[in-house]
């Protein structure tokens, strides 16, 4: 199972790619240097609140769709406290 960094990577990567912006364009949008849109796209950067704002501003879209691959999280179970 692909982890969320993969699957927010290839989000990212599936909007650039709808929108036709190529990843020096998104970088210069974003402030951010080319080989880091690529580390996102590939899952391997753990990326900071600020960058996912400047990539979903530089898409054009709302943070939330970055997020539209990965699964919602399971509650975790209620533990007994007797």
């Amino acid at each position: 199972m692909p982890s969320t960094l993969d699957l927010f990577g290839k989000k990212v990567k599936e909007l650039r790619i709808e929108r036709r912006i190529s990843q020096e364009a998104l970088a210069a949008a974003c402030a951010v240097h080319r080989n880091f849109i690529g580390r996102v796209e590939r899952g391997e950067t753990n990326i900071t609140f600020d960058r996912i704002m400047k990539i979903a501003g530089g898409l054009r879209v709302r943070p939330d769709e970055l997020f539209a691959l990965i699964p919602k999280p399971k509650a975790p179970e209620p533990h007994d406290t007797e």
